[in-house]
């Protein structure tokens, strides 16, 4: 059976064989992978059964990548409406519902209007019922308060509360390196 090089993207893993990132999870497009191939930037762990060609030659595609060079991670990791959800697992930190991101929005604990930044420390994924619950309030006056303070993370937390997170497609080569169904061997 045919597979379009599109649907092979790569599992790219840092010289430490642990993926870049697990949400989103790090992959790379088939034409990326054959480029950092011929600059010899990666090692190919694992292949698909899927081979490209040009008139002079011919290679099976990647599957699972690992740079040659470690890329560290940032230590502080950006401030995006992403990563606050990330942080907060996907869960409104008023009601705790957990919620799909296109539903959640995210709330000022200390509302702008009364003084309240939008820091690490001052903002809260919300879901919209409770975010127009809370309205323009203090948690005191609407008697609701986060689940969790709110608090800058580390990059490390935020990959760790990522990898509770699997993308709905896992090719059978990747699951070695990612830890999400792997049965453990007891010792």
């Amino acid at each position: 059976m045919f597979a379009s090089p599109e649907s092979c993207p790569a599992l790219v893993l840092n010289a430490d064989f642990r993926p870049l990132s697990y949400f989103p999870l790090s992959l790379w497009p088939w034409q990326e992978v054959v480029k950092a191939v011929f600059l010899d930037r990666v090692n190919i762990i694992s292949e698909y059964d899927q081979v490209v060609r040009s008139p002079s030659f011919e290679m099976r595609l990647p599957s699972v990548i690992s740079l040659k060079e470690f890329i560290p991670l940032a230590r502080r990791p950006a401030f995006t409406r992403f990563n606050v959800f990330l942080r907060d697992r996907f869960s409104c930190q008023y009601c705790g519902e957990h919620q799909p991101a296109h539903d959640l929005t995210f709330d000022h604990v200390i509302p702008r209007s009364r003084g309240g930044r939008t820091t690490w420390d001052n903002v809260v994924t919300a879901c919209q019922c409770c975010n127009l619950l809370k309205g323009n309030r203090l948690p005191s006056q609407a008697d609701m308060f986060p689940v969790t303070r709110p608090y800058q993370p580390t990059t490390f937390e935020l990959q760790e509360n990522g990898r509770a997170f699997p993308p709905n497609y896992l090719h059978h080569s990747w699951r070695d390196f990612l830890y999400w169904d792997s049965e453990l061997e007891p010792a």
